[in-house]
């Protein structure tokens, strides 16, 4: 996982600090609402149907079981409604389709001290909202796949400092995600965003990226446009600033329905395609000694360090016999079928910690749920977890003697119901329940849907069912 250098620490506090400023001038009549609104839209900040919420980012999924346990504070001490028609709500996350978590129920007035609390586990809502580029999500089995070509972490992480108040992209079009995988089966979905990357290696084992342009679902919904085969690696910062300049420069903001890059790729087609390659020549022509652009290999070795094995990761052999356990508990069979994943490093397997269940909404966890998760992380994950698309939790590093073990633990958690990828397994956005965009109620479909296939048989009967909910057109359901 990569790791907050001093630097980073300072500028996440000062972010901090600057909110403060600027709420308390907000409380003061000093900032009125409209000037006040994009201060704290770029910090995470929206006002809802009920009450703000907060989308905190979980860069490309990744999460340590310290800022775990802070969200599980954050969820037990400040997403309370104590007064009115919804008191006695609140007192959980929300883990979403894009690796982030949000929060329904804070008070704005308690909205500072949120950010400092989680700045002191290196945390933020830096750009998870607002025209500019989001979180770089990918996927959650990145650097443990056994399909994996490249691990596409440290490229996620450049990506995020890249992106992290860039001044020229700060205030886009519209609001720009970008995705990327580094294994052959593309779990980040990469053409369903704005941008997406997948690392290659040519035969002489060159690093590359095949991009993406232009894809999106919502009203409007398109696959991507495959804008370049193989952009070496050293040069993809250059290449994404031309996609995104050219976006800047020609993106509609005359009608936000018509504002994502998909639409002005859908346009222009090969128009677009030549107006990028001629900005990332101009570029690069800019920069003839390369310094200033171009990624370097102390740059990409410096990052890459944080993406190493965990200390004590050592392969393995010899240490899983499920069959000791099976005759006795045959829960654990389908378990292991379900929610146990294959793994690059030998004796060694993912979890998936499925937050699906009948009495909560799809992606949602309390903040109990959030300690004990962080707890098996701990015990069995080497303290790290991840968010993955389908609104779960992972275990990334768990030994597979340690299996029965954590399917037991799991299980008293809440954790252990095998359904990953069957129907109750299902993605749903809000809805109409807290977003104020929605105009369909998706989280009673979901519990619907929940409690009539609460019966394992028959829901291992049906197979495979992926189905996506969303409460309306702008598909956060990914529907």
């Amino acid at each position: 996982m990569y790791r907050y250098t001093p630097f980073d620490r300072q500028f996440v506090r000062e972010r901090a600090r600057q909110f403060r400023d600027q709420l308390e001038r907000h409380a003061r009549g000093e900032l009125g609402d409209d000037e006040f609104r994009p201060l704290r839209l770029q910090n995470g900040w929206y006002v809802q149907r009920h009450a703000p919420m907060l989308r905190i980012a979980v860069p490309y999924g990744e999460l340590a079981s310290r800022q775990l346990r802070m969200l599980a504070r954050i969820a037990r001490e400040y997403d309370r409604v104590e007064q009115g028609s919804h008191a006695g709500q609140g007192g959980f996350g929300h883990f979403t389709t894009r690796q982030n978590i949000q929060f329904n129920w804070i008070e704005l007035a308690r909205a500072a001290d949120v950010m400092d609390l989680l700045a002191e586990v290196d945390m933020h809502g830096i750009q998870t909202s607002g025209n500019c580029i989001r979180n770089i999500t990918s996927d959650a089995l990145a650097g443990i796949a056994r399909d994996e070509v490249v691990d596409p972490r440290p490229y996620a992480e450049i990506l995020r400092q890249w992106s992290t108040l860039h001044p020229e992209f700060a205030f886009l079009p519209r609001k720009f995600k970008i995705a990327i995988t580094g294994a052959r089966e593309d779990r980040a979905a990469i053409a369903w965003h704005d941008i997406g990357l997948r690392l290659l290696k040519n035969d002489a084992g060159e690093v590359g990226f095949e991009v993406h342009v232009g894809g999106g679902m919502g009203r409007t919904p398109v696959i991507a446009t495959r804008v370049h085969a193989c952009v070496p690696w050293r040069q993809i910062l250059v290449y994404l600033e031309a996609i995104v300049r050219v976006y800047n420069r020609y993106g509609r903001r005359d009608n936000a329905f018509k504002a994502r890059i998909k639409i002005l790729v859908r346009a222009e087609g090969q128009r677009f395609v030549d107006a990028v390659n001629d900005e990332f020549a101009k570029i690069l022509g800019r920069d003839a000694d390369g310094h200033a652009q171009l990624l370097t290999d102390a740059e990409l070795d410096r990052v890459a360090a944080h993406f190493t094995d965990p200390p004590g990761v050592r392969p393995a052999r010899g240490g899983f016999e499920p069959a000791r356990h099976l005759g006795a508990q045959p829960g654990f069979a389908r378990w292991l079928e379900r929610n146990v994943h294959g793994h690059r490093v030998s004796g060694y397997r993912a979890v998936t910690l499925s937050l699906k269940h009948a009495a909560q909404a799809p992606g949602d966890a309390s903040a109990e749920q959030m300690e004990a998760a962080a707890t098996l992380a701990d015990r069995y994950s080497l303290g790290e977890i991840r968010v993955t698309h389908d609104q779960n939790l992972l275990l990334p590093w768990v030994r597979e003697a340690d299996l029965y073990a954590v399917w037991q633990a799991a299980r008293a958690a809440g954790f252990a119901t095998p359904n990953i990828g069957l129907l109750t397994d299902l993605i749903a956005c809000p809805g109409g329940d807290y977003c104020a965009l929605a105009n369909a109620r998706s989280i009673p479909v979901a519990a619907a849907i929940a409690e009539r296939f609460a019966d394992l048989d028959e829901l291992h009967d049906l197979g495979p069912i992926d189905l996506h909910l969303s409460g309306c057109i702008n598909s956060c359901g990914h529907h």
